[in-house]
This record gives C-alpha cells, sequence and structure tokens, in this order.
C-alpha cells in the first residue's frame, strides 16, 4: 500500500505539469504568423466597400506596388515616407462580409525613410 502511495505522490504532479504544458495557446506568434510589409510614400486611390485611399504594400522589393485595403493595428502611416514594418497576422474567426479575414498589428517599425 505505501509504495502505491509513493507512486502517486510521483505521478500526480508530473500528470499536472504535462496537462498544463499540453492547454497552450497561439498567444506567441510563430515566424509563419509574420510577414515583412514595405510600405509605399504615397497611397492609392482604391475601391472596396466604398471609394477609399488604401496603402500601396509589397513583400519583397521586386514586387510590384498592391493595394491594402486593411489597417495594420499600431501603425500610423505619414505621407511622403517608405516604411519597412514587421508585422503579425492573425486569422479572425466570421469576419463580417465587408471585413478582411486577417488581423494586421505592428510588431516593429523595422525603418522609415523619407522620400
Amino acid at each position: 500500500m505505501k509504495s502505491i502511495a509513493t507512486i502517486l505522490k510521483g505521478a500526480v504532479p508530473a500528470l499536472a505539469l504535462f496537462a498544463m504544458t499540453q492547454c497552450t495557446t497561439t498567444a506567441g506568434a510563430s515566424a509563419a504568423d509574420e510577414k515583412t510589409f514595405i510600405v509605399g510614400p504615397q497611397t492609392a486611390d482604391c475601391t472596396g466597400v466604398a471609394p477609399m485611399k488604401c496603402l500601396q504594400v509589397k513583400e519583397k522589393t521586386s514586387e510590384s506596388w498592391t493595394n491594402f485595403y486593411s489597417n495594420i493595428e499600431g501603425f500610423t502611416y505619414e505621407p511622403g515616407y517608405e516604411y519597412v514594418l514587421k508585422v503579425k497576422t492573425e486569422k479572425i474567426d466570421n469576419p463580417p462580409a465587408d471585413a478582411s479575414s486577417i488581423k494586421y498589428t505592428l510588431i516593429k517599425q523595422v525603418s522609415k525613410t523619407k522620400k
């Protein structure tokens, strides 16, 4: 009887620790959830739900500028500057029909260059 109690004393904390490590959340961003954006010095006219101004964004310097219809939370755009941003992307479950299914959050402003 004493040996079962000794085994349980060691096994219960180990099982509890194991259970806690299996319940991790996605709060920490992995490399797959991060992107680097180059944001152009001017916005462009574009049409989402209504006519609006879109940031001009690309992921590589060799690419063409594309319209960026979403916001980047934590980023304040200033015309006349080109930015390099590190951005976290998160999938949004059940987004509104007129909204993006991805949320963009600024991790770090790598550079801001006057153009």
